[in-house]
């Protein structure tokens, strides 16, 4: 039997997809087409976030668009408007369903310019998720840095839930997570047991001071996965930033459409990986929300919502 002819429009991506650069002024960001991922975004050449190649299956969801749930759904199963749903299992060790179905969708490039590209994908109803969507994700250079603009749109006959993030690992210049400075404005964060990360309570960070960045401090050997919420608003926005000794840094900022953000210290056994970014990743709502209900977004046919947030050098 004659093998298959080959198609040659194999060669036409690497393995993240078609690519996409954005340039304005001293910013330069790469977009990758598999999960509408932030593949690369630099200030006069210094990463503000954690890269990877682009013929490279994207290491630990980096720079992923999590959509219609961020985070974790516990055991995958949830109940909604009285009917239950059991998700596949995406994150095996701990037994749930992880940042949502779209990070290894193949996104479209609707269209774009020097600056701005906007992806679309459609989330297709399923046994665990049997809602149709409409998502789009426009990102955006400017003087003020990178905005990335989700807009999801209920393309069914019934209401569904809905949630998203995103995960980027912010890069504040030389060194890893140990030697940077955090400030967190929040003043609540989510305990979670020690093995699974199932939500516990939320907490006060006053009492947990390791917890509480409200002012800046340092980072040193600390372990974070936690979410964080209670947060701290200048005119509506709440801004995360991460400096380095040297007075390098990346700022990160968002609107009141998202009430939580998880911070993670990306403690990973590969030396390669590990603790080389802090994940910072606003969240409409926190993990487990399609079981807890807490800050979920509920869609009603035809109903759109929208989140954004900017990525800044300081």
């Amino acid at each position: 039997m004659r093998p298959p002819e080959k198609d040659e429009s194999d060669d036409d991506h690497p393995l993240s997809g078609e690519q996409t650069t954005l340039v304005h002024g001293s910013y330069r960001a790469e977009i990758a087409a598999v999960g509408a991922s932030l593949r690369s975004l630099t200030f006069d050449g210094r990463n503000l976030v954690v890269p990877f190649d682009e013929d490279a299956i994207r290491p630990v969801y980096r720079g992923a668009i999590l959509a219609p749930w961020p985070n974790r759904v516990v055991d995958g199963r949830y109940e909604f408007d009285g009917a239950e749903h059991q998700l596949p299992l995406t994150e095996p060790d701990r037994g749930h369903a992880l940042h949502g179905l779209l990070v290894w969708a193949r996104w479209h490039v609707a269209s774009s310019t020097s600056a701005s590209v906007r992806l679309e994908a459609e989330v297709v109803p399923s046994d665990g998720y049997p809602f149709a969507l409409d998502v789009a994700v426009t990102y955006a250079l400017d003087d003020g840095g990178l905005t990335t603009t989700v807009d999801a749109t209920n393309a069914g006959s019934k209401a569904a839930p809905y949630g998203t993030a995103p995960h980027p690992y912010l890069s504040a210049g030389p060194g890893r997570v140990d030697d940077w400075t955090l400030t967190l404005p929040a003043a609540d964060y989510l305990e979670v047991t020690e093995e699974r990360l199932i939500p516990v309570a939320t907490h006060p960070v006053a009492t947990h001071r390791d917890f509480d960045f409200r002012s800046a401090k340092p980072i040193g050997d600390l372990f974070l996965d936690h979410a964080f919420t209670g947060l701290e608003r200048d005119g509506g926005t709440s801004t995360v930033t991460v400096t380095a000794p040297g007075g390098t840094g990346v700022a990160m900022s968002w609107g009141t459409e998202l009430p939580w953000v998880q911070v993670h210290t990306a403690d990973r056994p590969e030396p390669e990986l590990d603790r080389l970014g802090l994940a910072v990743e606003p969240m409409t709502c926190p993990p487990d929300a399609f079981s807890s209900g807490t800050d979920l977004v509920r869609l009603e046919p035809g109903q759109a919502h929208t989140a954004a947030w900017t990525i800044s050098a300081l």
